[in-house]
């Protein structure tokens, strides 16, 4: 399938979405989250699609934010519908049974930020630079940013940062818990591929198992979240890949993995 905005192929069970608007450094639309709901379609249905990676296109932009010059024509009603199909996609990718890595290689401002923390973890390029600054335009993150920025780097510096609307590198980003791994803008696709494909050789259910009682215990109290964990826990033992995986253990050998 051809896409305007981004750009989808598979290789060797990774899945790779690279948005691909570099005039406009990859600023988010109306076209191009749709494109991203269609991507989406493809992984789920693709049983050999084992990890997905978003990356920019270009070595200046992840994805620079919304964009502006369309966001100028909404009107209240407009916004809300923009602002929920963002929201609907981003969950979506959130809730995927496999994991997703964001590959920040430039900018990754506004709506960038919010992609990003809509993956499971992030690794970025030095050159990274985040932040989620819709404040200096009177707005406020419209695509989960306010939600999930305080889930991940704690209430108070995310109101530090969204309040301020201010900029912040990489290594800040590393330093907030924001970012996984910092790489050379060099090394960076190599060191994501790399994890990307160290999960992928892991079980499909339990991979989902995993993700799932993560996702669902963070909204919940402590034992609500224990029996979330149980559940998933004795659904997988009886699943292909606890047969499968506690065998190779006994024999000495790797496990293969549907």
């Amino acid at each position: 399938m051809t896409f305007k905005h981004l750009n989808f192929d598979v290789s060797d069970t990774i899945g790779t979405l690279t948005f691909n608007r570099p005039k406009a450094l990859n600023a988010l639309n109306h076209e191009l989250i749709l494109e991203m709901g269609a991507v989406l379609d493809l992984v789920e249905q693709d049983q050999g699609v084992r990890a997905l990676v978003l990356t920019g296109a270009g070595d200046k932009a992840f994805v620079a934010g919304a964009d502006i010059s369309e966001l100028t024509k909404l009107d209240a009603l407009g916004a809300k519908r923009f602002a929920k199909l963002g929201h609907r996609t981003f969950a979506r990718m959130e809730t995927l049974p496999i994991p997703v890595i964001a590959a920040v290689n430039g900018f990754a401002l506004g709506g960038g930020t919010e992609v990003a923390l809509a993956c499971d973890f992030i690794y970025a390029s030095e050159k990274a630079v985040f932040g989620l600054p819709e404040i200096t335009l009177g707005i406020i993150p419209g695509f989960g940013g306010t939600q999930r920025l305080a889930r991940v780097v704690g209430p108070n510096r995310a109101k530090e940062l969204i309040f301020t609307g201010k900029t912040f590198s990489a290594s800040e980003a590393l330093t907030y818990g924001l970012v996984n791994q910092v790489c050379t803008p060099e090394d960076l696709m190599e060191t994501v591929m790399k994890t990307a494909k160290a999960m992928a050789l892991k079980g499909r259910v339990c991979i989902q198992a995993a993700k799932e009682s993560i996702h669902n215990g963070l909204s919940v109290d402590l034992e609500t979240g224990c029996k979330i964990e149980i559940n998933a826990f004795a659904l997988c033992m009886a699943s292909p890949d606890a047969k499968e995986g506690t065998q190779a253990f006994l024999e000495k050998r790797k496990a293969k993995f549907l």
